[in-house]
């Protein structure tokens, strides 16, 4: 197998990534840049991140109700060390006034919180509370309950 070593320039440390992996290396070369000020453009964003290295592409989600950007872009490096060379100096830097976050871009974090990816309508628990019909387990606790009350109400 053939491996790639990086050197990371921030820490220091080296770290060895198999090359058969490439949406790995890819996902290093993506950063995330946050804090944009409503004034600047997709130029401004290439010109302040173009100094660490070629880049592949700049991306800035609009707002299509309001027609401005939402504040934050994607820039891809075509190559790793320069994205973390990019994030070693625009991390905290400032641009039109505002301060930057710049850090490797991560997937859909919301995904990611939702665990495994499936519909909460996949499973028959959904529906029964929906329709309002009660599982078994909540109809069993609920007998339990009116028993112990029926206990105690004959002490």
């Amino acid at each position: 197998t053939t491996t790639t070593t990086t050197t990371n320039t921030t820490t220091n440390t080296t770290t060895s990534i198999p090359s058969s992996n490439p949406s790995m290396i890819q996902s290093r070369r993506v950063l995330y840049v946050g804090g944009l000020s409503n004034d600047v453009t997709l130029a401004m964003v290439r010109a302040a991140m173009i100094p660490f290295g070629p880049l592949k592409s700049v991306d800035m989600p609009m707002d299509y109700t309001s027609g401005v950007h939402k504040g934050f872009g994607f820039v891809e490096f075509e190559d790793a060390d320069d994205a973390a060379e990019a994030i070693y100096n625009m991390d905290g830097s400032e641009l039109m006034g505002r301060t930057l976050t710049v850090n490797l871009a991560q997937s859909n974090q919301q995904q990611q919180k939702l665990g495994d990816h499936k519909a909460i309508w996949s499973t028959d628990d959904w529906f029964q509370k929906q329709a309002g019909i009660e599982g078994k387990e909540e109809q069993d606790k609920k007998e339990s309950t009116k028993q112990d009350e029926s206990v105690l109400k004959e002490q």
